[in-house]
């Protein structure tokens, strides 16, 4: 069988089609790239899959990346799903005997830059805090709001807690994470204040709407408080505190979880410390948080240090 480049490539989006029922929108992004691919090894004079070695996948990639007359140079994901799609090519092409080795496969694509996660400053966390008033529920929710921000629970483990989870005395918690793993995190003096004013003005009222539930926080029929609704929750209060609450800069849950975690590094904490807070298995998931705090210390530095600004 032929091994043109060409006609390998058709056969390739035909499997493509076929037998991985690929959107449209993703085969032409895969047409596109593999279109491109194959007139830049014409270029270097080369028609055959089985010529094409190491060297002329990394050429390409540095290509797609750089740009050239014809080409704009591409953003990261887009210089890492062209490469993917190249990789596809040769991969099937080894299995279907159209050629005898892999050329991309030392070639990784390159990776994306780490997004940096969406903190609030003290003063939005403030304001955000500032919202709910002294109703049933508003009570709940600013309980809710500062346990969020206090611990830096992710939103199923707010709304997972039970009352047995909480010791006000002691000023701490017990979150059940994620994998049936339990951690202990102390909570602030102001989530301590708003969590006990929910618990005896509040809670009792929802309690006796419902059937008795031991969760934490109550909806308004006295049941569990579900995710969506803690969701809303905080939706509601960001657009009240002025603050974005949709789209990809909106307040989330997670949000106030960044937040508690940048607030710690920017007060001091050891990141193995807010490792074991937050939860996560490795310092390295921990580690992104510092890149913000390094972001903040430039800042500092560019308008205090008179030797920072020429």
């Amino acid at each position: 069988m032929s091994r043109s480049i060409e006609r390998v490539i058709r056969t390739y989006l035909d499997h493509l089609t076929v037998e991985r029922g690929l959107a449209a929108n993703t085969l032409a992004s895969y047409r596109r790239d593999l279109g491109r691919y194959a007139q830049a090894l014409a270029a270097r004079g080369i028609t055959d899959l089985a010529r094409v070695t190491p060297r002329d996948v990394a050429d390409h990639l540095a290509a797609l990346r750089e740009g050239d007359a014809d080409h704009p140079a591409l953003a990261t994901a887009s210089a890492a799903r062209g490469v993917s799609a190249v990789r596809g090519l040769h991969r099937f092409a080894v299995r279907e005997r159209l050629a005898e080795t892999d050329p991309t496969r030392d070639v990784r694509p390159p990776t994306p830059p780490r997004r940096l996660p969406k903190a609030l400053d003290v003063t939005q966390v403030t304001a955000l805090l500032g919202v709910p008033d002294d109703s049933a529920l508003g009570l709940r929710d600013r309980a809710l709001l500062e346990f969020l921000y206090g611990t830096g629970a992710r939103i199923s483990e707010a709304v997972g807690a039970v009352i047995d989870d909480l010791d006000l005395d002691a000023s701490a918690a017990i979150l059940h994470g994620k994998g049936g793993k339990t951690r202990a995190v102390p909570i602030g003096s102001y989530a301590v204040a708003a969590i006990g004013a929910y618990l005896t003005r509040s809670r009792p009222h929802l309690v006796a709407a419902g059937r008795g539930s031991h969760a934490v926080f109550l909806n308004a029929r006295g049941g569990p408080l579900s995710r969506q609704s803690a969701w809303t929750i905080l939706r509601r209060a960001a657009e009240r505190a002025g603050l974005p609450a949709d789209g990809p800069h909106g307040v989330s849950p997670h949000t106030l979880r960044h937040s508690y975690a940048t607030h710690l590094l920017d007060g001091g904490a050891d990141v193995r410390v807010v490792q074991e807070l937050l939860g996560h298995a490795s310092v390295t998931t921990t580690q992104v948080y510092t890149l913000v705090t390094v972001d903040r210390l430039r800042e500092v530095y560019a308008t205090a240090h008179p030797r920072a600004r020429g």
